[in-house]
């Protein structure tokens, strides 16, 4: 079972289907955003809301995973969340050693 410690700001993971970019490391916490796209609310008029998704690709350019603060929501993973992920550390060395030489984790 993986712990906050296991984690540095700016890594990524998948966690069901999902991937995320870790912002922020507690004692029993991480707080993530999700990255593999975007859900962008626009008000159409005042009780019509319109919601459409982003791809990664569009939402890096337009700075939707730039912060702090970030324009996407940021989520607390804990021990629950912690209990569901493998321990690959063959996965986690792939994933930092791409980060190191600038290139992009495309799962």
């Amino acid at each position: 079972m993986k712990k906050p410690s296991d984690f540095k700001i700016g890594d990524e993971f998948d966690y069901h289907g999902k991937t995320y970019r870790v912002t922020d490391i507690g004692t029993r916490t991480i707080v993530v955003i999700r990255i593999d796209k975007a859900d962008i609310a626009s008000r159409i008029r005042k009780s019509e809301i319109d919601i459409r998704s982003i791809s990664r690709e569009e939402a890096e350019k337009a700075g939707w995973f730039k912060g702090p603060p970030y324009a996407v929501a940021e989520h607390v993973f804990d021990e629950d969340h912690f209990a569901g992920m493998e321990d690959d550390d063959d996965e986690w060395e792939e994933a930092g050693e791409a980060e190191e030489a600038g290139e992009v984790r495309a799962d």
